[in-house]
Order: structure tokens, then C-alpha cells, then sequence
């Protein structure tokens, strides 16, 4: 339903009336006399391209010969990634397009700009703030990107686990990528990742995304309650009036930054709670959750009903063939796999990542990855409980309270009724 246009909206048009008579020409004399602005930013694709750095702690491939993985290396368009003697080289060929990263289902590859986590904070920032949120790279945009537009080497450098976290928490994010844009690339491979990986998180989210082919169309209008918390927070510091006091409704929309504050907060509770339950093995090694999988889990926290839609794959024992060995467990990158009790092999799904690398390095073939879906990935979170609880408890307690005064009131009635008679 449209929100109705009130007075605040008003004055919030109103005072954008009056910024534009500060300069009534709009820069129209410098365009005239070539004038420009030497702090103004140039558009520069590099700044938007960085060389990632390779960690050969989780490689599959460093940590076992048997491991069949070189995602990074066949992703690589001009095969600049060499895995050699347990160590990871990345020449001076590289193109900085971030293919590895999004690839190496480890995160052995490190970009800064493309943790999942950094990542999903710039898109957040863009769609809370705007009506719509653009995701593309350097070659389909061409220019400075405006606010709510989020640009990266290549719109497959982002994983189903993130598109999957940003489609259910914010759907007004759209992929800006005109046609024909990647076919002179020479990232061959990454619209075909893009493709694979949105189609998994639309799937998941059981959502579509957004995609905009044509520059033109692209807006930048921000969100009206962004906007009126923009203004109304620039009244109280200039003012010093509370917002409360201006407009209750306002006062109670969270900021951006609040926003992006709680869903961190969520996932360091996720962390703790999976790091009290399951966080280390019986060989005391200590559990790791890559960022990927963090912001996954944490949408799936908030959202447990979507757990049935994803599908995934994670080794399944033939305890008639283990021999005990605990290899699996010697190799595994995000140590999800442990032996206990007597030897028996045990999985905590919330870690294991279905690289299969435990499947292969198991010499007696007692392993196998199995599909199924995601319900054991929901995390139960006690803060949500608790709440739950005590708002179950209140409820429990006011309806008691009510049939309690309801009783009374049935009794002094037919007490007056009595008196009557």
C-alpha cells in the first residue's frame, strides 16, 4: 500500500527547494567555461580490483594430493594460479577479476573487498537506504558509481551462500548487467557463475532477482523513511529538539548503521552458541565457520522455514567399512568431522562445507557425500527463545489475570442480582 504524502514530506521537498536556489545554475557555468573540480573523483576501474591473497592453511589441494580440487585453477582466465608443493602461487599475470575467490569453496582466497561479510554490508547500506540497490562491475557501469550502486571486478566474485543472505533480507537488490557485456570479457567464466549462483540462492530463497540491462533505467531515489530519519536527525543536530518529540514514527525507524550493527551481533551470537555446543572436537581443534556460511546460518536463524529449500551435500559413514583411521578427520578444512566415543565417525553440519575431501582420502571408500536439505543447518537461537518464552509466560499470566477478573465480575453481578430479588 502507498504511504501517503503528510506534512514532513512537505517540508522535506520544501527544503530540497531551497538547496537548489543556493546554486540556481547547477553548475552550468563550469560546464560552460570547462571549470571542474579538482577533488571531484575520476572514474577508475581499478579502484575497484584488487589482487587477492592466497592461504594455503584450508586449500584442499595443499592439505591432501588425493584432492581432486583446482576450482581456482580452471576458473583462472589467464592461469595465473599455480598450487605447487603444498603452497599456492598467484603470478603477476593476474587480472585482479576475483573468480578464485568466489570458487575456492575454503575461502583460501582472500580479497578484502570480496568477504562475503564486507560485501553484504555494502549492498545492505544501498538498499536499506534506497528504493532500489544495484550490484554490477566496472565494465557494465563505465562511471563514478552514485550511492545506492555497488560495483566489483566481476558479478561472479559473489557466492549462492551471500546472494542468498542478501535476496531474503533484501529483496529490492537488483544485478545491473547489460546484454552483451560479458561476451568480450575475458572473464569467460563469471557469467556463468553469476547465473549458477543466483539461481541456487533464488532457489534457496524461494525469491527472484532483480537485473536492469539498460543504463537508463538505473534510479537513485532513496527510501521515504530513509529519508525522513536524514532530516529529522539533521533537525535534532541542529536543533538540539529530540526526534521523539517531532515525530514518534520516525523516532522508532533504526538507522542504517543499527541495522547492519544487529546483524553482526546476530552472527557473533550464532558463533558463540555453535562455540559452546560443537565449537571444538574431541582432539580439541576448534571448529571453523567460514563467512559464507556465517551470514547463511544467520538467515537461516531468522528464517528456518526456507531450510527445506536448500540442498546440500555432506559424507555419510558406512561404519562396516571405517576403519577408524581418522584421516578424515586429519584433513577436513573446517574440522566439521570428528571420531567419538570408541572411534565412531560424527559431522556437525553447521562446519562442513561438502567439499568432499574426507570422501576422498578414505582409503576403505566408507564415505559417501549424500543431498539432502538443509534443516539440521538451523541454529537455535536462546536470546529468540528466551524472549519467546517470557512473551508466552506474560501472555499466560494476562489471560489468567482477565478469566480471574472476569470471575469476580460474574460474582458481584450475581450478587446484586440476588439483592434485586
Amino acid at each position: 500500500m502507498a504511504q501517503q504524502h503528510d506534512l514532513f514530506d512537505d517540508i522535506i521537498d520544501i527544503s530540497k527547494g531551497f538547496e537548489s536556489l543556493k546554486d540556481p545554475l547547477g553548475g552550468l557555468t563550469d560546464a560552460f567555461l570547462g571549470n571542474t573540480d579538482p577533488k571531484a573523483p575520476e572514474w577508475n576501474p581499478a579502484d575497484y580490483k584488487e589482487r587477492p591473497r592466497a592461504n594455503s592453511l584450508p586449500c584442499l589441494a595443499c592439505k591432501s594430493e588425493k584432492s581432486s580440487c583446482k576450482k581456482c585453477v580452471d576458473i583462472c582466465p589467464v592461469d595465473a594460479i599455480e598450487i605447487e608443493d603444498g603452497g599456492i602461487e598467484i603470478r603477476d599475470t593476474c587480472r585482479k577479476c576475483g573468480l578464485c575467490v568466489a570458487a575456492c569453496p575454503t575461502e583460501a582466497f582472500v580479497s578484502p573487498r570480496l568477504q562475503p561479510k564486507k560485501f553484504y554490508d555494502a549492498v545492505a547500506r544501498a538498499a536499506a537506504s534506497h528504493e532500489t540497490a544495484y550490484v554490477t562491475c566496472t565494465r557494465a557501469l563505465r562511471r563514478i558509481p552514485k550511492e545506492n550502486e555497488v560495483v566489483i571486478a566481476c558479478v561472479g566474485d559473489v557466492t549462492a551462500e551471500t546472494w542468498f543472505s542478501i535476496l531474503v533480507d533484501y529483496p529490492n537488490v537488483s544485478v545491473y548487467l547489460p546484454l552483451g557485456i560479458c561476451d568480450k570479457c575475458k572473464n569467460s567464466q563469471g557469467e556463468e557463475m553469476l547465473g549458477d549462483a543466483i539461481a541456487t540462492a533464488e532457489e534457496w530463497a524461494g525469491a527472484g532477482m532483480g537485473l536492469e540491462v539498460e543504463q537508463k533505467a538505473l534510479t537513485c531515489k532513496k527510501r521515504r523513511e530513509f529519508e525522513r530519519k536524514e532530516f529529522m536527525d539533521n533537525i535534532m543536530r541542529t536543533t538540539g529538539l529530540t526526534v521523539s518529540k517531532l515525530n514518534p514514527a520516525t523516532a522508532a525507524i533504526a538507522s542504517v548503521a543499527q541495522r547492519l550493527k544487529d546483524h553482526s551481533s546476530q552472527i557473533s551470537q550464532l558463533e558463540r552458541t555453535l562455540a559452546r555446543a560443537t565449537g571444538t572436537t574431541t582432539q580439541k581443534r576448534r571448529r571453523i565457520l567460514t563467512q559464507g556460511r556465517q551470514l547463511m546460518l544467520s538467515t537461516l536463524q531468522s528464517n528456518p522455514e526456507l531450510a527445506e529449500n536448500i540442498r546440500v551435500t555432506t559424507p555419510e559413514c558406512d561404519f562396516a567399512k571405517c576403519t577408524m583411521c581418522g584421516e578424515c578427520v586429519r584433513v577436513c578444512p573446517t574440522h566439521a568431522c570428528d571420531l567419538i566415543g570408541a572411534g565412531r565417525f560424527a559431522l556437525e553440519p553447521a562446519f562442513c562445507i561438502g567439499c568432499g575431501l574426507c570422501v576422498e582420502v578414505c582409503e576403505e571408500h566408507a564415505l559417501a557425500m549424500v543431498e539432502h536439505d538443509g534443516s539440521e543447518l538451523v541454529v537455535p537461537d536462546p536470546e529468540a527463545e528466551k524472549k519467546a518464552a517470557d512473551a508466552a509466560k506474560a501472555h499466560a499470566e494476562a489471560e489468567k489475570a482477565k478469566a480471574e477478573a472476569k470471575k469476580k465480575i460474574s460474582a458481584a453481578l450475581d450478587k446484586v442480582e440476588k439483592l434485586a430479588d
